[in-house]
């Protein structure tokens, strides 16, 4: 009887514990760059993070601390998430220059088409590829802007107007396409670019549209250029991931509920709202009067001639690293192929 008491006993008790593990709540705190009104975290991280809510039955719930108001800058962000500082962070991958070689190979010049296309190409080539990355973080999903395109105080018409003009570029392939075209490449995150252009550090920026409006830069700059055809002159990374041991910790029910919301449906969503984020950013310029100019295939494609030299770059410095860079180059530019519309 004492060992039937004792085995009833454990019984319950186990029975307890499970139901306490398939009650368990979680808070996770989400930290990001940007202010909380602008596109991606208004229209794409809080919505993201209110499905997850609903879909645990409310067991899952965040904190959001949107313009770096945990500390660090912009740059800190995938190690405070892979360190255990904060338990999901959303960042731009360039701003870790050399972390991500083969990731990078989505920056090449004139690669993007639009936000949505291209960044479930990226999921797709990430998953495919480079994994490895990403070692030590829970990947929840990859993504790009849409074109992006410069934005000056002075116009430019064709590419002999950009030389000696200091604009700003957010990653290391970036400002390296900028020197190539003849500017004078300023690096900073996007954040920073305000106070830049208020300033003169800077005269003029690469951004999409997009995130124009929550940085004034249409307010303080008047001309703004794209270029012909179906692919912008570059896009930037982005990565949405989680510290491994905040995810593993998870009962499995939980982590069931990360894993619905992670990979190519959440990459399409954030490419999506960045492509709505371009015609509402645009049509702020166009209401204020500025000077919007689409270079013509002509003009386009000297810059492309010109920019050409980065790509050429990048396959050097990955090869260097015994990375086949012509390989993902060409499944980089197929994925984006497949996916455009």
């Amino acid at each position: 009887m004492k060992i039937l008491a004792t085995m009833l006993g454990a019984a319950v008790a186990s029975i307890a514990l499970t139901g306490a593990a398939l009650g368990q709540e979680v808070t996770l705190r989400l930290h990001h760059f940007l202010p909380a009104q602008a596109t991606i975290p208004a229209k794409a991280i809080t919505p993201w993070t209110q499905k997850i809510e609903q879909e645990s039955g409310g067991r899952i719930k965040f904190e959001l601390y949107p313009a770096m108001q945990l500390g660090g800058g912009p740059p800190n962000l995938y190690d405070q998430a892979k360190d255990g500082v904060v338990d999901v962070i959303w960042t731009v991958l360039g701003y870790a220059p050399g972390r991500f070689p083969k990731s990078e190979v989505f920056e090449m010049p004139f690669m993007v088409t639009t936000g949505e296309a291209t960044s479930v190409a990226f999921q797709e080539f990430v998953e495919a590829n480079t994994m490895d990355e990403f070692e030590g973080v829970k990947l929840i999903a990859v993504h790009t802007h849409g074109p992006g395109l410069f934005h000056t105080k002075s116009p430019i018409a064709k590419l002999e107007d950009l030389g000696g003009m200091k604009v700003r570029g957010g990653s290391r392939v970036i400002s390296d396409m900028l020197t190539r075209l003849g500017a004078e490449a300023i690096g900073m995150p996007v954040p920073a670019t305000t106070e830049a252009l208020s300033k003169g550090v800077i005269d003029g920026t690469t951004i999409p549209w997009e995130v124009a409006p929550s940085i004034r830069t249409s307010e303080m700059v008047t001309n703004h250029t794209g270029f012909a055809g179906t692919n912008g002159l570059y896009t930037q990374t982005f990565a949405l991931v989680m510290n491994q041991a905040s995810y593993d910790k998870l009962p499995d029910d939980l982590k069931a509920v990360i894993d619905n919301n992670s990979g190519t449906e959440v990459a399409a969503l954030f490419g999506r709202v960045m492509d709505e984020g371009d015609i509402a950013g645009r049509k702020q310029a166009e209401g204020m009067g500025n000077a919007i100019v689409t270079l013509d295939e002509t003009e386009t494609a000297r810059w492309k001639a010109a920019a050409q030299a980065t790509i050429d770059q990048w396959l050097a410095d990955v090869s260097a690293r015994g990375i086949d860079g012509e390989a993902l180059y060409d499944s980089a530019t197929a994925l984006v192929a497949k996916h455009t519309k």
